[in-house]
Order: C-alpha cells, then sequence, then structure tokens
C-alpha cells in the first residue's frame, strides 16, 4: 500500500506557475501594435498630465489584463523616478459586481483600512459615492481605476461619476484615470453617449492572436516553466494551432500546454503531442460538462430531446422535429413546455455555448428560412453530462447503449 508521501518533482517544469492567468511576464510578446497605442495613452502620466480614461475592447484571453498589468508595473516603475509624480493604481475585477453601487462600495474597501469597512448595503448611493472621493482625495496625486470586466456593471453611473469627479468639484488632491476593460466587443454601443465620450477617451481593440503570435506567447512561457527539452518539438505548435482555432484565446491555449504538462509529468520523460492531445479531449470535456451544469432544466431538457434523436441517427433535425420530444420529457417531470419560440431560444444558447450545431436552411419561397441542429460534441460526453436530467426524466431508449446509472453500475 502507498505510503501517499509527497516528494518534489521538478523533472518538467522548471517554474510552473508561469503557465497561470496571474503570471505577468517581463515582455509582453504578439501584442506589438495594441501596446504602443496603449503606450500613447498612458504618457500623459509621465508628463505630469492629467490621465486619460482608456477603454479596452476584445474577446476573452486575447491579452487585455495582461497587457494593462505590464504596461502599469512598468508606469509605476517609471514614474518612481520622478518626485513630482505620485502614482496608485487600483484594480477591480467587476465579475459578480452588477451595479455601480456595488463597485463604489469594493472601491471604498479596497482603500480603506480592513478595520474601516463598509457593508454592502444601508447606505444611500450619494454616501458611498462620497466615501469614494474621500478616500482618493486621501490618496491623492494620481490615481488610476482598472475596472476589469466592465460589461457586468448592469448601469452606467460609475463609469460618469469617476471621469468627472474632479470637474464637478468632488475631488480636490486626487487626478483619476479610468481604464474599462471588456469582453464584450458590444458593450461599447450599450452605453450612454454621455458616458461614451468620457470613458472611451482612448481606445484600444485587441483583436484575437493567430496561429504564429500564439506560439510566440507559448514560447517564451515554455523558456520560464519548462527544462530544456521538457517538451517536444511539435507540442508548441500544436498547442497554438488549438489555441488559434478556439478563438485565438491565449489563455485556452496555455490552459492547454499546463494539461499536458501534467500528463507527462505523472510517467513521461518529456511532453508530446499526445499528451496534448489527450489534454485537449479532457479540457473540451471538462467545459461542457460545467457548461451544460450551468443550464437551466428546461435548456438541458430540450439538450436532451437532442441528443435522444442524434442517438437515432434522426439529426440534424428543426426545431419542430425536437419539440414533441421535448414535450414528453417535460410532461414525464411533471412541468409545462416552453413556448416554441422560448425552446429556439435555448437552441440558439447551446449553439453559443459549443455543445451543438445549428446550421441555417433556405428553401425561398416555398419552405421560407429555417435551422437545423445536431450536436456539436461527442454523443458520450453530452449523455455523461446530462446525467442528473436522465435519472429525472427517465432513460431513453435511444441513449440506453449510452448511458449507465450507478444503480445499473453496481447490479
Amino acid at each position: 500500500m502507498s505510503s501517499f508521501s509527497f516528494d518534489r518533482d521538478n523533472s518538467l517544469y522548471k517554474n510552473r506557475d508561469a503557465l497561470l492567468e496571474e503570471y505577468t511576464p517581463n515582455n509582453l510578446v504578439g501584442r506589438d501594435d495594441e501596446l504602443e497605442e496603449y503606450h500613447a495613452a498612458l504618457q500623459p502620466i509621465i508628463n505630469g498630465e492629467a490621465p486619460s480614461n482608456i477603454f479596452l475592447y476584445g474577446k476573452s484571453g486575447v491579452g487585455k489584463t495582461a497587457a494593462t498589468r505590464f504596461l502599469l508595473n512598468r508606469l509605476q516603475e517609471d514614474a518612481a523616478k520622478y518626485d513630482d509624480i505620485s502614482l496608485s493604481v487600483i484594480e477591480i475585477n467587476c465579475d459578480g459586481l452588477n451595479s455601480s453601487y456595488q463597485v463604489a462600495v469594493r472601491l471604498v474597501n479596497t482603500l480603506r483600512d480592513p478595520a474601516d469597512q463598509i457593508s454592502n448595503t444601508g447606505y444611500p448611493q450619494a454616501q458611498v459615492y462620497s466615501f469614494l472621493w474621500d478616500e482618493l482625495d486621501k490618496v491623492g496625486g494620481t490615481v488610476i481605476v482598472v475596472l476589469d470586466e466592465v460589461d457586468h456593471i448592469n448601469d452606467n453611473s460609475i463609469l460618469y461619476q469617476i471621469p468627472r469627479a474632479r470637474s464637478n468639484g468632488y475631488l480636490e488632491h486626487a487626478k483619476i484615470g479610468l481604464i474599462g476593460i471588456s469582453n464584450d466587443l458590444s458593450y461599447r454601443d450599450s452605453l450612454s453617449a454621455k458616458v461614451r465620450s468620457s470613458l472611451c477617451e482612448k481606445e484600444v481593440s485587441f483583436p484575437p492572436y493567430d496561429a504564429n503570435e500564439l506560439q510566440k506567447v507559448l514560447s517564451q512561457r515554455e523558456e520560464v516553466a519548462f527544462h530544456d527539452g521538457a517538451l517536444a518539438e511539435d507540442v508548441i505548435p500544436l498547442c497554438a494551432a488549438y489555441g488559434a482555432q478556439d478563438a485565438g484565446d491565449a489563455r485556452q491555449a496555455l490552459d492547454l500546454l499546463l494539461e499536458a504538462g501534467d500528463l507527462a509529468r505523472k510517467d513521461a520523460e518529456q511532453v508530446t503531442d499526445e499528451h496534448v492531445q489527450e489534454a485537449r479531449q479532457k479540457l473540451e470535456r471538462d467545459r461542457i460538462m460545467e457548461g451544460v451544469a450551468d443550464l437551466t432544466q428546461h435548456a438541458r431538457l430540450i439538450l436532451y430531446a437532442l441528443t435522444s434523436l442524434e442517438a437515432e441517427g434522426a439529426t440534424p433535425a428543426r426545431s419542430r422535429d425536437i419539440r414533441p420530444r421535448y414535450e414528453q420529457l417535460c410532461k414525464h417531470i411533471g412541468t409545462e413546455a416552453l413556448t416554441s419560440r422560448r425552446m429556439r431560444d435555448h437552441l440558439a444558447d447551446l449553439a453559443m455555448l459549443g455543445v451543438i450545431s445549428s446550421t441555417e436552411k433556405n428553401e425561398g419561397m416555398s419552405g421560407g428560412k429555417y435551422r437545423k441542429h445536431s450536436l456539436k460534441q461527442d454523443l458520450q460526453l453530452v449523455v455523461s453530462a446530462l446525467e442528473e436530467t436522465i435519472e429525472l426524466a427517465g432513460v431513453h431508449d435511444s441513449i440506453r447503449p449510452y448511458y449507465q446509472s450507478d444503480a445499473e453500475e453496481s447490479a
């Protein structure tokens, strides 16, 4: 029997942390044009001038947050050389903060001593802003407020208040620059005109990485994370190619390299393309399992209905073909089926999640436009992800070969 003792294993990794999201490299590769624009927008600060408000946008994993941390670290280092510049940076991730009120409270508490925090409720919003202006003036000098994932905020209040706080007479000693970072490419268009003119004073767009840029990113991390010779020659190009396919997402490419390294670490002397393939399958399986787990009950029932048709070879299927089976499943668990329109909305959401594929057909005057749906992921994987729903609604005959409950396993 194993003693389950822990011994250090550094055979492949030199610094595994270099592949994690929070790691900031000494130099940022693959984003030269974006860094030039961003640097120019920050330059007034080092000149002792009022900071610009900057809005960054692009899909997840394209380097927005990494570029921000990289340049602001450099800016703080260089600002420290000048006696007439006092620079502070406050970074808040707005994931989970859905209102300006909550963001303002988080900013106040970030600036205050832990023993002097304010609660998330019980204060008028104007008073919370007053607390915020007081704390910012205590810091004084130039203060850069970074709101990452700013598109999670449902109202524009704080995006209007912070850029105008000094001109409105709320601040005396502090000059504020606001940096908003959004993964939602359409978020800018949803802002009111007065907010857009302030927040988007300077804009930097981050396009997806291409395969060559991702190779540069991964090669840079390889030098820090792995020992020489730990990766086979084709590992970095393969991870970069998959990352480019996955919307040019550097985070997904790095996660793939990390997972491949962890798999190889168990029993291999080198990370190979086989480890990358195995890692990709595992990460995809985990992503789908998590995505399905987050679906509403009706979305899972609709997916179950489509999955049973897939198992019969009856896909691609129109929503009108999926609906009778969906209604049967709803009846079985004692819930009322959604309208046809809401069902189609859920199918569209499943397509966005990447679980199903939807193809538009156009038969002109005779048949009009419609969509046909089929599974995009492995049937066995989807059945596994739907296990709780299948237990609740019953095992359809078509999926029985792909499904085995705990009861059946123990029988």
